[in-house]
This record gives structure tokens, sequence and C-alpha cells, in this order.
């Protein structure tokens, strides 16, 4: 069962299927309505119906915090207003209408790593044609791209807690099965 548990884990967002790859080249736009920056520290704090886009990736929350290092890369933690989700949306690569999206409280994305973490009411599912075919939801969600690892946990520290709570992992069919045909000794 582990096994079959972890292959399907591993399957639900492999990288090569996951982020639209020319995203990463693409200039960040965000809309917001209040924006305040640290230039010595390389901190930008944008808050109010916040709306970051690069590519076809859109993450939408109350308040983003954007920092970059000294490098270039970037950062950025998404949080939810009271009651609500932060959540983003980005086409995955290998067709025409494939698509992953997810919510949860705080979302992190750190450019370097290209590590995703999803904090408190986390889910990510994959869509096909607009159809659900994979959804994943847990306390604590954490994709890394770059080495096609999923760490879901029960508790929103990251961590494991027993008696914390269950994660649910809901994998779709692959492919259409044939219908039932009657057995002979069914027949009348």
């Amino acid at each position: 069962m582990k096994k079959l548990l972890l292959a399907a884990v591993m399957g639900l967002l492999a990288a090569s299927a996951w982020a639209e790859r020319a995203d990463s080249n693409k200039p960040i736009t965000i809309t917001y309505e209040t924006f305040d920056a640290d230039d010595v520290s390389q901190v930008k704090t944008f808050t109010g119906n916040v709306v970051l886009t690069r590519g076809t990736l859109v993450m939408r929350a109350e308040k983003a915090v954007l920092r970059e290092d000294r490098e270039g890369y970037q950062s950025v933690t998404l949080t939810a207003a009271p009651g609500k989700l932060a959540t983003f949306r980005q086409k995955r690569d290998g067709g025409p209408d494939l698509w992953v999206e997810g919510q949860a409280e705080r979302i992190e994305y750190d450019d370097r790593s290209e590590l995703v973490k999803l904090f408190s009411r986390a889910q990510i599912r994959q869509l096909d044609r607009g159809t659900m075919s994979n959804e994943i939801d847990s306390a604590f969600i954490s994709y890394d791209s770059r080495k096609e690892v999923f760490v879901v946990r029960n508790d929103a520290s990251g961590v494991n807690k027993p008696g914390q709570g269950r994660g649910t992992l809901i994998i779709a069919p692959k492919k259409p099965r044939p219908p039932a045909t009657p057995d002979a000794a069914d027949k009348p």
C-alpha cells in the first residue's frame, strides 16, 4: 500500500508535466491596492487583492511579500485574507489544455530552488481539458520541481503529528475501462 501511495504521489505532478517551463523566462506583473518597497533589503510588500502573473502562472492573495537576493533570485510569500485561501494556477507542459492549480492559507515559492510550499488547508489539483485528473489535500504540501519530490504532512508546520489528521489523494482513471459484459451464467 505504501508503494502504491508513493507511486501515485510521485506521478501526481511530475516536473515534466507540471509547470510550463517557458514561464520562468517571463516578466512578473503584479497588481495590488497598496505597495511598500524597501530597496535596501530588496523586500516589496503588496496588499489588497494582489494578483501576480508570470507567463501562464497566476497567483492571487490578500498579501504578497516579494524578496530578491543578491544574485537576482526571487521568492514570494502569498498570504490569504482571514477565512480565505491564496491560489495559483499554471499551464502544464505536455498538452494544449493541461493545468495545475492549488490553494492554501499561505503559499511560498522560491525561484532559486524551484520549491513551492502550501500551508494550512493545502490543495493541489491537475486539470486535463477542465476535468480534474488528480487531487491531493493536506495541511502541508511541498513540491520540489527539480527533484520531482512531494512532501505531504498532516500539520502545517511540515511535520507529521500523530492524531493531527489525515490527507486525501484522489487519482482519476488514466484511461476509460471497457463496459462490463454480462457473464454467460448471468443470461436467462
